[in-house]
């Protein structure tokens, strides 16, 4: 079974930053692309990030220019950086890699914009 290692959730107000990770100790990090997605209560599932093997990065456009995903292959790791976080941005967040026909989640990471 993969298993997957999410954190850097929390409570934050509006301004505030936090960096959440993935790391995946049992896969082939460099093979995979690392999308990550958020819930929030009474909405669908949103991807909000993907980063490819070759690093090309793309994001939603209700977070472009204040997220940013970025990996780390020596460490198996994911990360996503979330600048001027948002009311709106109050989810539980996923890391979803992909290899192939292939793809795995975590249980999540708890996300909460309040002031």
């Amino acid at each position: 079974q993969v298993e997957l290692v999410e954190s850097g959730g929390g409570e934050v107000q509006p301004g505030g930053s936090l960096r959440l990770s993935c790391t995946t100790p049992r896969i082939t990090f460099m093979l995979v692309s690392v999308h990550w997605y958020r819930q929030a209560p009474g909405k669908e599932r949103e991807r909000v990030a993907l980063i490819e093997t070759t690093g090309d990065t793309s994001y939603a456009d209700s977070v472009q220019g204040r997220f940013t995903i970025s990996r780390d292959n020596a460490k198996r790791t994911a990360y996503l950086q979330m600048d001027n976080l948002k009311p709106e941005d109050t989810a539980v967040y996923y890391c979803n890699p992909h290899f192939r026909d292939s793809d795995w989640w975590g249980e999540g990471t708890q996300v909460t914009v309040s002031s």
